[in-house]
């Protein structure tokens, strides 16, 4: 399983269209492939900073996803609501002895 972490920086006035936009991708994700879960957070010390978490199966469907045409739509009208490129990093679960994933508990 991976766990993808998106970071934006929102104009100021324009929270609002970012959000609407990311409701509309999180709705988009829940619909394919190796999706599993979303959240959208917001920096209490920077009202700024938005941080999209979403947990994929693996890689192949998270890299099928990122480059749909309809995920590159609505990232094109996100990225115009920004003061900054977004940043993605991508993490995998740790696997300690034989653990499947981070919900197996290591004997």
């Amino acid at each position: 399983m991976l766990r993808i972490m998106v970071e934006r920086h929102c104009r100021p006035g324009k929270e609002a269209e970012l959000e609407n936009l990311l409701v509309e991708l999180r709705c988009m994700a829940m619909r394919q492939r190796g999706y599993i879960s979303g959240e959208t957070l917001k920096s209490v010390a920077d009202p700024s900073l938005w941080l999209v978490i979403s947990t994929w199966t693996d890689a192949d469907m998270w890299n099928k996803w990122k480059t749909t045409v309809d995920r590159l739509e609505i990232a094109r009208k996100i990225e115009s609501l920004l003061v900054a490129p977004e940043k993605i990093s991508v993490f995998s679960f740790v696997k300690r002895g034989g653990a499947e994933s981070a919900h197996t508990i290591d004997k």
